[in-house]
């Protein structure tokens, strides 16, 4: 196995031909050379990824031929790289041989999975390898879990400098400016994370996805977050009065990671974990006169959800039989918003925490462009940068959450992706 220093690349878009993945791959055209790191794209097909990138007006430096389905040309893809950026999903179907690749070779790996219970699997089975070889396994890497793992990282860490006291409770909510021109279906959830929604709700382990502590190692641990935090998907009134529906596209993948965060935080400092209340929701603004279509249309989000949780704990055999009913009828992978769709959104982010003191600290996220498309491929290309100039160190690795993996140092980076972050009071 080569050493990451003596790799010819830095960082490897995997799967550069979907809506996703080729703006991650214009997010590194235009950054890698101003941080002087070697990127390249890949595909099953790799004249099909020159022609798709070059339709966007993209080149990449070089394109490499790799397929979930022949494990020789991942290993040779992860040997070569210091990072690779996985966009081939649903995760649950197709994430374990390009993880295995990049383990193997000791090579760091991001994806934008919210599929949980496969995240589980993923710790279960690499998370001591992964340390082994200082691979760095950063899923939930996009729009969930990155910011908001971040910004409740972030205010800990104010916390602790400000009071030397611990966060005792977080409220994050997230609000969204569509941009002017008709909305349209695909604006708001794309064919991929719609198929991502059906494998979780095939997988076996399905119920994992509904835990706000599946992601900690320690049982102890995870009934003390289980009891101090359960998600509720319930709509609820803000401060102001304004409709918190629960977030989308569920509300059960940033709690597990944000959860882990702390734990891992706790570990590494060698106390224990001390849990602390954490709830999320969409904003959904608007005078007196639209409340009732707002309360009902959260009310109708939170009806669906209940349904995801009430699925996720029926028997497997017809969970599945469900699921593949239904994938088979739901757009696919390249189903999403279209180009000029892409531009225009203003979406923040705001999380308001109480520490264990009853101090405040709050931390805000200002961000431009679509949050699970443009916003989410520039977010994961940033990041995949900066795990590229984070040499793999044996013992340095495991599988991490965006927040442990980066660091809080990170932060100001992601101005970079037109996402600006900042602790407030």
């Amino acid at each position: 196995m080569p050493r990451v220093s003596e790799r010819d690349l830095d960082v490897v878009v995997f799967g550069a031909t979907g809506i996703t993945g080729r703006n991650v791959a214009a997010h590194l055209a235009e950054r890698a050379p101003e941080q002087q790191l070697r990127w390249a794209a890949a595909g099953r097909d790799a004249a099909k990824v020159q022609r798709v990138l070059a339709d966007i007006g993209v080149s990449a430096p070089e394109v490499i031929s790799a397929d979930v389905e022949d494990t020789d040309s991942l290993a040779r893809m992860a040997q070569r790289t210091s990072v690779v950026l996985d966009l081939v999903g649903p995760y649950t179907l197709y994430g374990r041989p390009v993880i295995e690749a990049c383990v193997d070779a000791g090579t760091h790996y991001a994806d934008l999975t919210g599929e949980i219970p496969f995240v589980r699997r993923i710790i279960d089975e690499f998370d001591a390898l992964a340390r082994e070889s200082g691979a760095k396994v950063v899923q939930v890497c996009g729009f969930e879990s990155l910011p908001a793992d971040l910004a409740v990282m972030l205010a800990a860490e104010a916390a602790r400098e400000r009071f030397d006291e611990a966060l005792a409770s977080v409220d994050l909510t997230v609000a969204v400016d569509t941009p002017p021109g008709r909305p349209r279906a695909s604006d708001a959830i794309s064919g991929g994370t719609i198929q991502s929604m059906f494998a979780i709700m095939g997988a076996e382990n399905a119920h994992v996805a509904i835990d706000p502590a599946a992601l900690i190692d320690d049982e102890g641990a995870a009934v003390s977050v289980r009891h101090v935090s359960p998600i509720d998907v319930a709509p609820r009134r803000g401060r102001d009065g304004a409709v918190i529906a629960p977030m989308t596209p569920a509300a059960f993948i940033n709690p597990a990671v944000i959860q882990r965060s702390a734990f891992l935080a706790a570990l590494a400092e060698g106390h224990a974990l001390q849990p602390f209340r954490y709830r999320e929701g969409v904003l959904m603004r608007g005078g007196t006169a639209t409340l009732p279509l707002r309360l009902g249309a959260a009310g109708v989000l939170a009806g669906m959800q209940a349904g995801m949780r009430t699925l996720s704990r029926t028997r497997v055999e017809r969970r599945r039989h469900l699921a593949g009913a239904l994938s088979r009828l739901a757009p696919g992978s390249g189903f999403g918003p279209a180009g000029d769709r892409l531009r225009g959104w203003h979406w923040t982010m705001s999380v308001q925490a109480q520490t264990t003191g009853a101090r405040s600290v709050s931390v805000h996220v200002d961000a431009d462009d679509h949050p699970g498309y443009l916003a989410t491929a520039r977010m994961l290309g940033e990041a995949g940068m900066v795990l590229a100039e984070d040499p793999t160190q044996d013992g340095a690795g495991g599988c991490l959450t965006p927040a442990i993996a980066l660091g809080t140092a990170s932060a100001p980076r992601f101005a970079n992706a037109r996402v600006r972050f900042s602790v407030e009071g």
